[in-house]
């Protein structure tokens, strides 16, 4: 029998692969309750959020198209209900992110050695205030993007929006954005695991920046430039602070116990 490791000393449990399964399928359901009590939040208070989320097209139709009525559509008996149920059920992740972020920290804490499983709070703060940022700078070039898109389409064109489309474009914006604005958060977690080093992300830095456009094209489903320049810089300011950060925390990093492996069993965090 082998001599107990460092994390059976910490309380940990050894894990074959069926139980890490049973791990990931515990993390799944707490996170998707969360996103179904959040959902059921935002369903509730539906008029209050569709004012908010319409503000942005009234804020560019003004700009393009002044005195013309800022409303929305519907085409189809149900399309009402669909929306509803859509933006409740992305308003429901962005409520529960707090949560979704800590199970993923939960998950992930045993590949970690015991100084840096600290991070946990600063981890899920972090990713909540960036999430909460990139969703926010998504909602502020909304206007700015809506504009630039109605202007493109020509004088002859009176926009009228149906709900549906308005709304899923609105939200996965803030959505994506959002997500993407966890890009440091992920670079740090990658660090500190020792999959990747502060050299590596330094050296690929020309490729980075092209991969980031890139991404950035493919995500955000405007293509206009707005939107493009606003979510692309940051994420590349963010690049280059998580290579500063990530030599920082590793510059004094030992080898404190055994490192979860991908390979072998793991141990169970406690709770």
């Amino acid at each position: 029998m082998s001599a107990p490791t460092a994390a059976d000393a910490a309380g940990g449990q050894q894990m074959s692969f069926w139980d890490h399964l049973g791990e990931l399928r515990s993390r799944l359901i707490k996170s998707i309750l969360a996103v179904a009590l959040g959902g059921a939040v935002v369903f509730a208070a539906y008029n209050q959020v569709l004012d908010w989320l319409v503000r942005p097209y009234c804020q560019a139709l003004e700009g393009a198209s002044p005195g013309q009525q800022c409303s929305l559509i519907i085409t189809d008996v149900l399309e009402g209900f669909r929306t509803r149920v859509r933006v409740a059920i992305y308003g429901g992740i962005a409520l529960a992110m707090p949560v979704i972020l800590w199970q993923l920290w939960r998950f992930v804490t045993p590949a970690l050695y015991p100084r840096e499983r600290r991070y946990a709070v600063p981890f899920v703060v972090s990713g909540v205030i960036l999430f909460a940022l990139g969703a926010g700078l998504a909602y502020w070039s909304l206007a700015r993007a809506i504009d630039f898109l109605i202007t493109v389409s020509g004088e002859d064109v009176e926009t009228l929006l149906r709900p549906g489309p308005y709304l899923s474009f609105v939200v996965f914006m803030m959505l994506a954005f959002g997500v993407a604005f966890e890009f440091p958060i992920v670079l740090m977690f990658l660090q500190l695991a020792g999959i990747i080093e502060p050299d590596q992300l330094s050296a690929v830095r020309r490729y980075a920046i092209i991969g980031i456009v890139v991404l950035v094209a493919v995500i955000t489903p405007s293509g206009d430039p707005i939107t493009l320049g606003a979510l692309a810089i940051p994420l590349y300011v963010f690049y280059e602070l998580s290579i500063v950060a990530g030599r920082l925390l590793t510059r004094s990093r030992r080898p404190q116990g055994p490192r979860r492996s991908w390979t072998r069993p793991w141990k169970r965090p406690t709770e």
